[in-house]
């Protein structure tokens, strides 16, 4: 499996279980010092501790029935590799805050530290209108 399959993998492993109500996926895949934005917090999140306090409010409270992933790209340098892509969720009608459709672009910065590949920097941001 390329790098890239590999980091796709991951990627879509952890974001299906997302979908279920379990950000534990997403958890797991990041490193101890991993750095995140979200578009609704006002600062960056620092480390994994505070990223896992911010997701266990809504362990059990999400409900997406099926992601589709765009334009995924992937760029390897070494131990460091960057994933970019579009996501679009598709939620059932009640089954979240907002239902429907929610577009997002996304970047995740991975390294490989020892055999595993981790996020080191995540970033999530809205994409309001349009299809990606």
């Amino acid at each position: 499996m390329s790098v890239a399959d590999e980091i796709l993998a991951l990627e879509r492993a952890a974001l299906d279980r997302w979908g279920k109500g379990d950000p534990t996926g997403c958890l797991e895949i990041c490193a101890p010092d991993v750095t995140y934005f979200d578009p609704a917090v006002p600062k960056r999140i620092d480390g994994l501790e505070a990223l896992t306090e911010y997701y266990d409010p809504i362990a059990g409270k999400v409900s997406i029935d099926r992601f589709e992933y765009l334009h995924t790209h992937v760029k390897v340098n070494g131990d460091m590799a960057v994933l970019t892509y579009n996501l679009v969720s598709h939620a059932r009608a009640g089954a979240t805050a907002e239902a429907g459709k929610t577009r997002w672009n996304v970047t995740e910065v991975y390294e490989r530290l020892g055999k595993q590949w981790k996020i080191v920097h995540s970033h999530f941001s809205r994409t309001e209108s349009g299809t990606p």
